[in-house]
């Protein structure tokens, strides 16, 4: 498989091009440009394995200039740790293999790549069975909605089941080539779920206050952070807000905020990706800064931004229908000029147009797609 890159190798034409092609350093990893893919399932990897055209398809991106991939989730090597069989693994011969031929492919074209490694936890899409039939598992046994589901709250062999997988996929990573890899935190999804009080509602270590719910997470990036190089990038995606809930809190303040990130950061994160519907939109009363500002200016540590960057519309509209392609992003390069984050992640606007990078690079906004969800079945 040949690759061809396509962005432009002479000076920045534009405003966007001077803003976004600077490197970025994250950790030991040189990062060519601030553009992000933002982790998006597929499900396109029958058997869990990634083949040729999952390759061809993050190649295709790096080529067209995005700088950083973040692969879509894939479950680490524990039988709770998703259903659906076409959603790729990061454990096994063959599947590693297939994630293999995917990081080349990327480094071929010009991008760096990290892995996104995922436990759904109590997650579970209606009518798909367990996969491989295991019972669904979280801090409490309690769904996203409050109620009790066909699960189970964890032990103790079962969290220390779990840290060991991510550590073992994080280990497998770099073992295959891959630059780094990103931790799944957010929407709702396991690690998320201890993070939160509203399905966390243990009496032990793992539960109670804010700081108590950071501890199972804490626990997998130090474990991940010992399985890997001290250069390999660890980065950890978080959010405020759950699938199906997007009222959802973590933090109600910035102190909250502090609280919740700086054990995570303590026990080896190196970037911090803040998950929010709408990037432009503050996060708390009496600042402009949105959650990956707050994280930055709290932490210290490097920050990924995300949320309908390249697109305008309401985030429920543009996901299941159509969106325009934005023709300015003047906001974002303010707050990218201004340092407030780092990198900005582009999920569904990369997801239509492969060559949307490459398209701002060059200052050729009119030649953006627009966003359609049901002309989505035909693209790769």
């Amino acid at each position: 498989m040949t690759v061809t890159a396509s962005a432009s190798d002479s000076a920045p034409a534009s405003r966007a091009a001077g803003i976004l092609s600077r490197p970025v350093q994250l950790n030991g990893l040189t990062v060519p440009n601030r553009i992000a893919m933002a982790p998006m399932t597929r499900q396109f990897s029958p058997g869990g394995v990634p083949g040729e055209d999952v390759a061809w398809y993050y190649a295709r991106r790096a080529a067209a200039g995005v700088g950083l991939i973040v692969t879509e989730g894939t479950y680490v090597g524990h039988e709770s740790a998703g259903q659906s069989d076409r959603i790729p693994r990061f454990h096994g011969e063959e599947q590693l293999a297939g994630w293999a031929k995917v990081a080349e492919a990327v480094h071929a074209a010009g991008g760096t790549i990290v892995p996104q490694l995922w436990h759904i936890g109590m997650v579970r899409t209606a009518g798909e069975p367990p996969f491989p039939e295991a019972p669904a598992v979280g801090p409490s046994g309690i769904r996203l909605d409050g109620t009790e589901g066909e699960g189970k709250a964890m032990t103790q062999e079962d969290l220390d089941d779990v840290i060991g997988a991510f550590a073992e996929a994080a280990a497998a990573a770099e073992r295959i080539g891959f630059d780094g890899v990103e931790l799944h935190g957010a929407h709702g999804y396991l690690i998320d779920q201890f993070l939160w009080s509203g399905t966390n509602r243990r009496t032990d270590a793992y539960g109670g206050d804010l700081v108590a719910r950071t501890t199972f997470g804490a626990e997998i990036v130090a474990a991940v952070r010992k399985a890997v190089s001290p250069d390999f990038p660890v980065i950890f995606r978080f959010s405020q807000w759950k699938s199906g809930n997007y009222d959802a809190r973590l933090a109600e303040n910035p102190a909250e905020l502090e609280a919740l990130l700086t054990p995570l950061a303590e026990a080896g994160v190196d970037v911090f990706h803040a998950s929010t519907r709408r990037y432009w939109l503050p996060e708390f009363d009496g600042s402009d800064l949105n959650l990956a500002g707050w994280t930055k200016k709290l932490t210290g540590k490097p920050v990924i931004t995300v949320g309908s960057v390249g697109l305008d519309g309401e985030f429920h509209r543009t996901f299941q229908g159509e969106g325009a392609p934005v023709k300015s992003i003047d906001n974002l390069l303010d707050r990218l000029e201004r340092e407030e984050f780092d990198l900005v992640a582009v999920g569904r606007a990369l997801l239509q147009d492969p060559e949307w990078a490459a398209k701002v690079l060059g200052d050729r906004f009119d030649e953006l797609s627009a966003y359609d969800a049901a002309a989505l079945r035909t693209l790769s």
